[in-house]
């Protein structure tokens, strides 16, 4: 049985990821600003097995609530093995051009409050000796892209730094692990026209997740074939990229 704290549990992928967890008996501690619907995920995941369900009600960006999240979780888990920072936005790219507070507050959101988070988790994890960060990213954030670059940036962030915090953490115990999923039918991409082979569903990327947690993966890109064209586009030489309408 684990211990495991969800932030941002209201999505869709948290949700799917959620569900495999409580048949597996584990103790969920589901952080997310809808109270309401903290309480009725948490009474489907006691269904299905979960040995405990706990809830925390926070708004990612309020960094001042952040350490006292994960003091409530440990209150009421004893122990925390690991955290899955699942939250985000898909911002409007023409108004955050227009609007550098819209911008920033996007970045906050995907980027900021990410790294407030793993910094809080990495301190609590290196003293206790052992667990797990893990982390959805996104293959956005391997290279800027006129469609998306704010996100992209945002992702950005949180890719470099948990590469930083994989290497610290290596030797004291603790597992991060870099989820980059392709396009996802979920509520946030609800505009997007959908459908052929490049989309997966939350529930796919969802048992991806938890196969790369369990085997201790570094960086999982989901579905696998994103590490091949996120390879392609990475080394397409900069002269020719900017020029490229993606």
């Amino acid at each position: 049985m684990k211990n495991w704290i969800i932030v941002g549990a209201t999505s869709a992928i948290a949700e799917a990821v959620c569900r495999l967890w409580a048949v597996r008996g584990y103790r969920l501690f589901l952080v997310g600003r809808d109270q309401s619907r903290l309480d009725t995920l948490g009474k489907d995941y006691q269904v299905r097995g979960a040995d405990a369900v706990h809830s925390f009600v926070m708004d990612v960006n309020d960094f001042d609530q952040h350490a006292p999240c994960w003091q409530a979780a440990e209150q009421q888990m004893g122990r925390v093995d690991g955290i899955f920072i699942a939250h985000g936005t898909l911002p409007d790219q023409s108004a955050c051009e227009e609007s550098v507070q819209q911008a920033l507050t996007e970045i906050n959101t995907n980027g900021l409050s990410i790294v407030s988070l793993c910094t809080l988790a990495a301190n609590q994890l290196q003293q206790q000796g052992q667990g797990t960060i893990a982390v959805i990213s996104s293959v956005a954030g391997d290279r800027g892209r006129q469609s998306n670059y704010v996100y992209g940036a945002a992702k950005g962030i949180v890719s470099i730094f948990l590469e930083g915090l994989r290497n610290r953490l290596y030797s004291k115990g603790v597992q991060v692990t870099t989820i980059k999923p392709g396009f996802v039918d979920t509520p946030m991409t609800a505009d997007f026209d959908k459908g052929g082979p490049l989309w997966a569903s939350a529930d796919q990327v969802a048992t991806g997740i938890v196969r790369a947690i369990d085997r201790g993966r570094n960086v999982a890109y989901l579905p696998w074939f994103w590490w091949c064209i996120m390879t392609i586009i990475k080394h397409i030489p900069e002269f020719i990229f900017k020029r490229l309408s993606l």
